[in-house]
């Protein structure tokens, strides 16, 4: 499975007042073509408006051939046309997404919170499995110490020792490249960043940064 290394979250509290579509493309447009997935993550949207943002985007990722997910809405993302779905770990079961999605064509994505869990997603199907936080993150202070890096080591181990091929990303606190470098280090396939990117003054180096820490 070929899979960037890079996912990008969006989130448009984070982007200082720029229309998230040229934060994307900004991002994008300093990678190379498919190194990267945007997660379209915007919980406060309706599915009217989620879907219409979902529609701009594609304009967008496919140009930069890279597959756009949308954050738990499957029903937004096949309307939309989006390449696939991200899963909460509570969310829908992967199974059943996986028949409801396009045959052969659509990327199934699930967050999890620990080395069982990721063991299980990939048992279950998933084709990225996305663990965290492994370090301090704003957004999750409250729910419990960061995961670390070792984490990711026994993630990568349940994945393997599941006879799958999905990819295992790091999320929560990669807000440097040293820190995009020790998640791979550590197991993980790559990294998926909110902050990095999203809040960036230059969010085209931020994204280039991450990824050449990765290669």
């Amino acid at each position: 499975m070929d899979l960037g290394r890079l996912i990008l979250v969006t989130d448009r509290g984070q982007a200082d007042g720029r229309d998230l579509i040229d934060v994307v493309d900004a991002a994008l447009a300093a990678l190379p073509p498919a190194s990267a997935i945007v997660q379209l993550r915007e919980k406060d949207l309706v599915p009217r408006d989620l879907y219409a943002l979902a529609r701009r985007l594609l304009e967008v990722t496919h140009r930069h051939r890279c597959p756009l997910l949308v954050n738990d809405r499957i029903d937004v993302a096949l309307a939309a046309g989006a390449d696939g779905v991200h899963l909460p770990e509570k969310g829908l079961p992967i199974a059943v997404a996986r028949r409801l999605g396009r045959p052969g064509s659509f990327t199934l994505g699930v967050s999890v919170h620990g080395a069982d869990a990721a063991g299980a997603a990939a048992r279950d199907g998933a084709d990225l499995i996305v663990c965290g936080p492994i370090w301090d993150t704003p957004s999750k202070r409250g729910l419990g110490e960061p995961l670390g890096e070792a984490v990711l080591a026994q993630a990568q181990r349940a994945i393997l020792g599941a006879g799958a091929a999905a990819r295992l990303y790091a999320i929560g606190g990669v807000t440097s490249p040293e820190r995009a470098q020790a998640a791979v280090r550590a197991g993980a396939h790559g990294v998926a960043v909110v902050r990095g990117v999203m809040a960036a003054a230059d969010p085209a180096e931020g994204a280039r940064a991450l990824l050449a820490a990765m290669v």
